[in-house]
């Protein structure tokens, strides 16, 4: 199959790759866990109980715990509920009922006794000058001016109201009280001086029926305390514990303890899951990259650039963890934007996908949560991605940022229907996101070709910028040979349109074609399109000396190209663009010359003289093409150059050339080494003969060219 045996050698997990994905994962690993483990150590110096906080205090991870200091808050506050409790029972207090009844009959016996029919009205008044102790001298007078009648309605009521009051629980503490108001408590049908009379009679038998009983407080305080269940304290990661210049109190101080935060020692658990999602994370990309871009694997800086990325987007991660809303104002866009200009969209999107779960890992316990995170991240960097495409016009990161913004908030709403926010919060993360996307196409616009510079990679910039005719190495060729020049414009015509029609990359492959022969700048002479119809010098010289003057222009290019400061990607076209072929004119001169020292090829020793030429000394000295692009560059230059040599140029014999000259490089293995398939050449054939039939084309004929042609050919003859 055709470019099937490099890739197929190549599919094997060689040692070369082991030791290769060995030496990046341990330095991407250590850098990765360095990052995310910058807060396994205590940030602030030792915090006190009591004592105002030198820095913010901040919860390391999440974490729960049952706290001793709040379950004994909570434990103190069910004691602190709990009433005092007395000794009260109905059965104590109908007995004190009971005694002060028959206190108040004995005492009312005596005024009973005063109003006995058989007691004359100066017997009354000495029986009740002593009667009921110790009244003031209005209650004394209103009772010895009562009636009978009007005695029994006072002590009727008095009865009552002592009856009521003791019948009730009476607490010690609240018999001051009682007695101050036993007035208000007397009804009937008495006069002012008898309710007097009445609470006089009542308020020195008033006696509590319940005490204040220490005993059976504490117990009940112990029982409500005991009925208290453990208190939880949970913390979210970033959730601050104790602010700046605040005291320290015990809940705190709790938690500083339990988080070791007092302590020298690293926070193991948390070192070894970032270590794990360290590995995970730099395997899973290098191992995409060894499966899927082979031709990224084996490149230093393209290696190094992703690393770069990925360790500053992580950092940056990193310190706004648990921030509110800056996690979302990271323009994290500008990553899958920036690979996808300088590499193409499928590390970009391995990249973008790595991001969005760290960044939910490292946002766990953040503002909005880690899944809204990691889909923010992810969908705004595939936008950005599907958006910026070549990124060649300012336009272009215009229009991805804009996308990137539309993805983004869509994913704020959303979340905010699914109840992770509310409106406030939705507004402040739109913001956000206008500084992320904003923030992403103006970081890719501004960055890539200063990153693609520092990386040695090759960008749109720089493309174009080489392919101005005013470049120095372009104008060189347009004033020191002119063929050449014209050749190599013709070359990148031709590239350029089999490129578009295979997917390949249109630029690279016209700016290569530009400056694949500038070695013929070292002598221009040498190569007949700059020899303007003077005499040939290789007619002078034998094959094998010509081959190796046309072979030079190789060697020759790469240094001249090194000079000028040609990115090393367009240098390893000039190489390429001949690979291993063989100088056929040459190889053929040089068989006839040997075969007719034996009379020619027609005898058998003439032939077999031919055979003996060493075919190595007329072949380049490649490598063969290593991509699709060179493959194009091989191809349009030898078409070029064959059709250019045709006498007839209809489409017959274009495309017969053309055939011809694809039949020759595949035989020859030429694409054996590049990604071509045999659909690929098909496309570019039909690409070839296409754009030769326009350059090409059948003009009418003039009457006043004809003249021109005429007078210029007897001006000839004259001559002669």
């Amino acid at each position: 199959m055709l470019a099937s045996s490099a890739p197929e050698a190549s599919v094997d997990f060689t040692r070369r790759d082991a030791w290769r994905l060995l030496a990046a994962s341990v330095l991407l690993i250590a850098a990765m866990s360095a990052i995310l483990g910058l807060d396994v150590l205590p940030a602030q110096p030792a915090l006190e109980l009591g004592q105002p906080a030198p820095t913010i205090v901040q919860a390391p991870r999440a974490s729960h715990y049952i706290s001793e200091v709040l379950t004994q808050q909570a434990q103190d506050a069910a004691r602190a509920a709990v009433e005092p409790q007395y000794t009260y029972t109905p059965a104590s207090a109908a007995a004190v009922a009971a005694q002060q009844a028959r206190a108040f009959e004995q005492q009312a016996a005596v005024v009973d006794a005063a109003f006995a029919p058989s007691v004359t009205p100066l017997g009354r008044q000495a029986l009740l000058a002593g009667a009921l102790g110790d009244l003031s001298s209005a209650d004394r007078k209103t009772l010895t001016n009562l009636t009978a009648e009007r005695w029994q309605a006072v002590r009727d009521e008095a009865a009552r109201v002592l009856a009521t009051v003791e019948g009730a629980e009476l607490r010690d503490s609240e018999l001051p009280l009682i007695k101050s108001g036993i007035a208000v408590r007397i009804a009937g049908d008495l006069s002012p001086d008898e309710r007097s009379l009445a609470a006089a009679m009542v308020g020195p038998l008033l006696v509590p029926n319940s005490s204040y009983s220490e005993q059976l407080t504490q117990e009940q305080q112990a029982a409500a305390a005991a009925a208290v269940a453990p208190v939880q304290a949970s913390w979210e990661q970033g959730e601050t514990i104790v602010a700046n210049g605040v005291r320290i109190d015990a809940a705190a101080y709790e938690a500083i303890v339990f988080f070791g935060l007092n302590q020298g020692g690293l926070d193991v658990a948390r070192l070894v899951g970032f270590f794990g999602l360290s590995v995970l994370t730099i395997a899973l990309l290098l191992l995409w990259t060894w499966r899927f871009r082979r031709e990224f694997w084996h490149r230093n800086n393209v290696l190094l650039l992703l690393s770069v990325i990925l360790l500053v987007a992580v950092l940056s991660l990193k310190l706004t963890a648990g921030r509110y809303w800056l996690p979302y104002a990271l323009p994290l866009g500008a990553v899958g934007m920036l690979v996808t200009v300088l590499l193409d969209g499928g590390p970009a999107l391995v990249l973008t996908a790595l991001l969005a779960i760290l960044a939910a890992a490292v946002n766990g316990g953040g503002y909005g949560g880690g899944l809204e995170l990691a889909a923010y991240t992810l969908l705004g960097g595939i936008a950005g991605i599907v958006a910026v495409r070549r990124g060649d016009r300012l336009s272009v990161f215009v229009r991805a940022g804009a996308s990137v913004f539309v993805v983004q908030a869509m994913v704020i709403v959303i979340f905010a229907l699914l109840g992770r926010q509310d409106m406030r919060g939705v507004l402040e993360l739109i913001g956000a996101v206008a500084v992320s996307s904003g923030g992403a196409a103006v970081a890719t616009a501004g960055s890539v070709a200063v990153v693609g510079s520092v990386f040695g990679i090759l960008t749109v910039f720089q493309l174009l910028e080489l392919a101005n005719p005013s470049a120095p190495l372009l104008r060189r060729l347009l004033v020191e040979t002119p063929g050449t020049y014209h050749h190599s414009l013709m070359v990148g015509n031709l590239a350029e349109r089999a490129a578009e029609a295979i997917g390949a990359d249109p630029l690279v492959a016209r700016v290569a074609a530009y400056y694949h022969d500038v070695g013929k700048l070292s002598n221009p002479a040498a190569f007949i399109e700059n020899q303007a119809g003077g005499d040939n010098l290789h007619d002078e010289l034998d094959p094998e000396a010509s081959a190796q003057l046309l072979k030079s222009h190789v060697s020759e290019g790469i240094d001249i190209a090194y000079g000028a400061g040609l990115p090393k990607t367009l240098i390893a076209f000039i190489p390429q663009h001949h690979g291993t072929g063989v100088m056929s004119y040459f190889y053929a001169r040089a068989r006839e010359a040997a075969a007719a020292a034996y009379g020619g090829l027609e005898t058998p020793e003439g032939r077999k003289a031919a055979e003996a030429v060493d075919i190595r000394r007329f072949r380049h000295g490649g490598p063969k093409p290593q991509s699709r692009e060179a493959a194009i560059i091989m191809l349009a230059d030898s078409v070029e150059a064959s059709v250019r040599s045709l006498a007839s140029r209809d489409e017959g014999a274009i495309r017969a050339m053309v055939a011809r000259i694809f039949e020759e490089r595949i035989a020859d293995g030429q694409f054996n080494e590049c990604d071509l398939t045999l659909r690929d050449l098909e496309r570019i054939r039909e690409a070839f003969v296409g754009q030769l039939l326009g350059m090409y084309h059948q003009r009418v004929a003039y009457p006043q060219n004809k003249v021109v042609e005429l007078e210029s050919r007897r001006a000839k003859t004259g001559d002669e």
